[in-house]
């Protein structure tokens, strides 16, 4: 994935105009995030009501505030480097990483929220509480979550257009056009035994979807509203299309023709969008579960943190037979 071709309208150095009104888009889609961060990290409350439990560790506060600015300035930093000639001499992986990661951290917020606003309309406001006490003013999740909806719409269309003048040669055709065992059997074998190991966490996702307590903590089974199902069910479609798109990636030319017709495109994006939403949420949830907590019942059980890491490792290792796919799809393409 080496092959390189000059931007549209970057002739005199500059983009073309949709692709500067995207930057423009994800650079301000930013602001709420960045700026609430910033003023809680100087001590602020805003947005913060009193007894809330996030005053109860100010030193944490501070720590993670700080690291999430510097995690979001990151999507200013791909804006640019998708808009500017100097960002086609990045290499390949340089790239694809923080781009996958950012598409696995923001794709869930894109389907979740917007989920969750309509079964508010149904099932009415839920509340952000942690074991009774106030968490965030209602406004702030309005704010955060539509600037990440935001930010993601606006960085994945410029990546679809970066990827078309930089690789688009990868993703034509339909998986019937694929050379035969494109993938070597080391990807398809890791490609199965990632699926195999889904399904310990999935099994957990499912029992927490309909009903069951058993591996949450005590603060967590408090907190349960029909947004927490709600949550649960998506993460288990996340999983699941993760799991189908690669395994019919690596084992194309060798499954017969019933997904011949599917798009290359189609089957290469939904797998880039899910396995990264399972992986890095898994990441995620794994660093939140290990963080210390002295209050017992806000503590992750066992159970959770097993979940969450065999997620981060199912979403990766399926990430990892995306990557080998792609690298032999551009070399025969």
């Amino acid at each position: 994935m080496t092959q390189t071709l000059p931007l549209p309208g970057t002739a005199t150095g500059r983009p073309t105009r949709a692709r500067r009104i995207l930057r423009a888009l994800a650079v301000v889609a930013c602001v709420p995030y960045i700026s609430l961060k910033i003023a809680w990290v100087a001590g602020s409350e805003i947005g913060i009501p009193p007894g809330s439990v996030l005053l109860d560790h100010r030193a944490l506060l501070i720590v993670a505030n700080s690291v999430s600015v510097v995690m979001d300035a990151m999507v200013v930093l791909l804006a640019l480097l998708l808009t500017q000639p100097w960002g086609l001499r990045v290499r390949a992986w340089l790239l694809a990483f923080p781009m996958w990661a950012a598409t696995g951290l923001l794709s869930p917020i894109m389907v979740g929220f917007p989920a969750q606003l309509v079964l508010s309309v149904f099932a009415g406001p839920q509340k952000h509480e942690s074991g009774g006490r106030p968490f965030l003013d209602e406004w702030v999740f309005g704010a955060v979550y539509g600037g990440f909806i935001g930010q993601g719409l606006a960085l994945g269309a410029l990546f679809v257009l970066y990827t078309r003048d930089r690789w688009g040669h990868v993703w034509r055709g339909t998986l019937d056009d694929l050379p035969a065992r494109l993938s070597g059997t080391a990807v398809r074998v890791t490609a199965v035994v990632a699926s195999l190991l889904a399904l310990a966490p999935c099994a957990v996702r499912l029992m927490w979807a309909l009903g069951s307590t058993h591996g949450l903590s005590a603060g967590q089974i408090s907190q349960r509203t029909e947004e927490f199902h709600l949550l649960e069910w998506m993460r288990l479609l996340f999983t699941a299309v993760a799991v189908v798109t690669v395994l019919v990636l690596v084992f194309a030319g060798t499954s017969g023709r019933r997904t011949g017709a599917l798009p290359v495109r189609t089957a290469l994006g939904l797998a880039w969008v899910a396995t990264g939403g399972v992986g890095c949420w898994g990441a995620y949830m794994t660093l939140v579960a290990f963080l210390p907590d002295t209050d017992p019942d806000k503590a992750f059980t066992g159970l959770a943190r097993l979940t969450y890491a065999g997620e981060m490792i199912t979403g990766f290792l399926l990430a990892a037979c995306v990557a080998a796919f792609l690298r032999r799809r551009s070399t025969s393409a």
